[in-house]
């Protein structure tokens, strides 16, 4: 059977297996073309979209009232489709080693529901050799159908960037990859229905989840070049953000600039990759290197709001300080792996227990995962310093006097880590003025 031609006839379904903020607005994006079914474990989860509430903030909640996804927590529902993608999370452990459970849950309950005929695409981020050495196993062993011959495979990888609303699943070029020709062209075809930026048709598996893997390490190791840049040039007191200014005139230089790197997957990524080419007897120079530089940030810039408290003839212990982000990036809800809570904890390293403001990241989420509860910007006073962590569009337009209003007596300090005001302006407030 034409997977595809089925599908557009709607005479099967598409199923999608983990609806967060990767998964979600795939199931949308499908179900203005295809009958679509929402499969996810959480829930709760499923009881928010079903109420018309989009808890990720990536379509938001006028799209999901009007979807025509099919949200369900019942895995038995997975029978009715004949084409499923599987995207949940690939986080990693606390050595930094790849935690496939959810990976390998999500196959599990998949494969106790899979039909003959069925075409299976992963689309979260693993290493290569995931899908058809990890996945496939566990498919063949619940469904008790032979791959290849009673279903077949394919990877798809993951390019949404939360929070971003220009590039998007449709704006964003597609790679795609399946186990065989036929698999290949029908899997092509489907994400075609959704992606105007077309597809690009990996020539195996492997190369698309290879592909997929290094876009984020590239990234990561780029970041940590600017970061141990940042490090240097503060030594020499000189402005990183104007070296980077006057480097930028030149028409190849790479626009990257220092800064915290968390999320689920710049900061997850590069160890899919070095775990794999540790078991190939290789061990990474490059890609851990820039990792380490990047997995210290957070304790870099609470050891320097530290020294700017001394320099301001401030005490340390028990010292006041707010922290105005807290999410992993910009705009974004998503707490999960956000190097500001390694800011905080060194903090407290020296007794100094800082209130945070995060009027974007989910609460529930920060207090479930972190012990973090937020506190409101009119709530935050006469502090002795203030780090301003994410660069949400809230705190971008925030007036000098706004800055102002947040101190105490005494010199301010004020850590910008994204460099997001002007130093000569609050140098000439006389605030003692940091940025990365």
């Amino acid at each position: 059977m034409n997977v595809y031609h089925a599908l557009t006839e709607h005479k099967e379904k598409l199923s999608l297996i983990g609806l967060g903020y990767v998964g979600m607005p795939i199931a949308v994006a499908f179900a203005k073309k295809l009958d679509v079914i929402g499969f996810d474990v959480n829930e709760k989860k499923i009881d928010l979209y079903r109420s018309g509430m989009d808890p990720t903030g990536e379509v938001g909640n006028e799209a999901i009232k009007n979807t025509t996804v099919d949200f369900t927590a019942d895995p038995s529902r997975l029978k009715e489709a004949l084409f499923h993608i599987v995207a949940v999370p690939t986080p990693v452990n606390d050595d930094h080693t790849p935690n496939l459970a959810p990976l390998e849950s999500a196959s599990r309950i998949l494969g106790r529901n899979l039909r003959k005929g069925s075409i299976v695409v992963y689309e979260s981020t693993v290493y290569p050799g995931v899908t058809e050495e990890v996945c496939k196993p566990i498919l063949e062993q619940e469904s008790g159908l032979c791959c290849g011959v009673d279903f077949k495979i394919g990877y798809s990888p993951e390019r949404i960037n939360p929070g971003d609303k220009i590039h998007r699943i449709d704006t964003i070029t597609k790679i795609v990859s399946g186990m065989d020709e036929e698999t290949l062209e029908n899997v092509a075809s489907v994400y075609e229905l959704i992606v105007e930026a077309g597809v690009h048709r990996a020539e195996s598996i492997r190369v698309a989840e290879a592909a997929k893997v290094i876009e984020n390490s590239q990234r990561d190791i780029n970041i940590a070049f600017m970061n141990e840049l940042s490090i240097i040039f503060n030594r020499m007191g000189i402005d990183t953000k104007a070296v980077l200014e006057a480097a930028g005139t030149k028409w190849n230089f790479l626009n990257f600039t220092p800064g915290l790197v968390g999320g689920h997957c710049i900061g997850v990524d590069p160890y899919y990759l070095t775990y794999k080419a540790e078991m190939t007897g290789y061990h990474s120079q490059v890609i851990l290197a820039g990792r380490r530089i990047n997995d210290d940030m957070g304790r870099y810039v609470a050891e320097n709001a530290v020294k700017k408290l001394i320099a301001a003839d401030k005490a340390v212990r028990g010292a006041k300080v707010a922290i105005l982000g807290f999410t992993f990036k910009e705009n974004c809800p998503d707490t999960r792996n956000t190097k500001v809570i390694d800011i905080v904890n060194e903090l407290r390293e020296y007794s100094i227990d800082p209130l945070i403001c995060d009027p974007c990241a989910d609460k529930n989420e920060a207090m479930r995962l972190y012990g973090i509860r937020f506190t409101e910007l009119s709530e935050i006073r006469n502090m002795d310093a203030v780090i301003l962590s994410v660069a949400h569009e809230a705190f971008r337009t925030l007036a000098p006097a706004d800055v102002t209003a947040l101190f105490g007596p005494g010199r301010k300090v004020l850590l910008d880590v994204k460099g997001l005001f002007s130093r000569s302006e609050y140098e000439e407030l006389g605030y003692l003025y940091w940025r990365l």
